[in-house]
């Protein structure tokens, strides 16, 4: 297959590195045709002189098999045309716009990003006063593009070293889940299909929130019996939005909903784990984020979260006391007595 992968961040880079690899530890050939695309033409050139991301992913070689390529707009245009498959690798915050520019290509296309973009300002008839989903951004953006995501519990680190992971290759169309089986589906990459996109990108969004929540409990280091009630709670509360925006309960209990939530809330990898962290050790937010130096989704897409949730009738208190900590409106221990002093309730509620 040819693949191209717009976006070379670290989780970009590692399912290009993944998808060039030699098919078998006694081949030498490539997998399949696989191209990077770096945005930024200094991050490029170091890339082609260095033959690694030293920015993202230091200590990754990239397969001598892997093209590199970047830099002005022409560029992107020449790169789309006979893909296979096109993997958007951006945060959700340019989705929406790298969606408008491969809108006309006819090759599937799927998103690594996870989370809610922040709500778009000005009036116009498609415009929500709310964030959206990725598969939602899409239906606004480029309505007839064959597209959908993957997601699950993976850290780009250890996809690259080739470590074993699984992945979810989610969308309502058999041609895109079909591709990104093919694509990424591997000896040390498992692959599973589902066509329950909501659900999917709903854990995927939602699990980055939580996360902060499971740092801060660590940081605090309140003890593994709140560490555990927090994740089953936080579940419990992902579940319940996606039912309500039409997910499927079962893909909740699935790798990009408890699989991807018990990796992101207890994994030392996970940026959104170590902005709990600093903000339990009394960091402020700006401080938090500064010292990560990569994009911690949670912190931006958890007033999206609530916001959504409102708007359905459904109750996140785990959440809600994450925006209330984002926003400087409680410390990290008033967040802890919030979450305790709720009223009691039946649990399956």
């Amino acid at each position: 297959m040819k693949i191209a992968v717009l976006g070379a961040g670290a989780w970009g880079t590692a399912l290009a590195i993944s998808a060039a690899r030699a098919a078998t530890s006694r081949s030498s050939a490539p997998r399949h045709q696989v191209s990077l695309w770096a945005r930024d033409a200094a991050q490029l050139a170091d890339m082609q002189s260095q033959r690694v991301n030293a920015r993202y992913l230091p200590d990754m070689a990239l397969p001598p098999s892997l093209m590199l390529a970047g830099g002005p707009d022409a560029s992107l245009d020449a790169l789309l045309t006979g893909q296979d498959l096109i993997v958007i690798a951006t945060p959700i915050a340019g989705l929406r716009g790298m969606l408008q520019r491969v809108q006309a290509v006819r090759a599937p296309v799927a998103w690594l990003c996870k989370g809610f973009e922040a709500p778009l300002a000005g009036g116009g008839a498609n415009l929500k006063p709310f964030g959206l989903l990725a598969h939602e951004i899409r239906a606004q953006a480029a309505i007839n593009l064959r597209a959908g995501a993957l997601s699950g519990p993976s850290f780009a680190q250890e996809v690259a070293r080739g470590q074993p992971t699984a992945l979810v290759a989610a969308s309502e169309h058999a041609e895109v889940r079909e591709a990104l089986v093919a694509a990424f589906h591997g000896p040390a990459l498992r692959v599973y299909a589902n066509d329950d996109i909501v659900g999917v990108e709903v854990g995927g969004a939602v699990k980055n929130v939580l996360a902060i929540a499971t740092g801060l409990c660590d940081g605090l280091n309140l003890g593994l019996n709140a560490r555990a009630a927090l994740i089953t709670r936080g579940l419990s509360e992902m579940t319940k939005l996606g039912l309500a925006l039409g997910a499927r309960a079962e893909s909740f209990t699935g790798l990009s909903g408890l699989g991807d939530l018990v990796l992101t809330a207890t994994g030392d990898l996970s940026r959104n784990r170590q902005v709990g962290l600093l903000l339990a050790l009394g960091q402020s937010l700006d401080q938090a984020v500064q010292s990560l130096g990569h994009v911690a989704e949670g912190v931006y897409c958890a007033r999206t979260v609530v916001q959504r949730a409102r708007g359905l009738g459904v109750e996140m208190p785990i959440s809600e006391a994450v925006v209330a900590l984002l926003g400087g409106q409680i410390r990290p221990a008033e967040a802890v007595a919030l979450l305790m002093g709720r009223d009691p309730a039946d649990e399956l509620r």
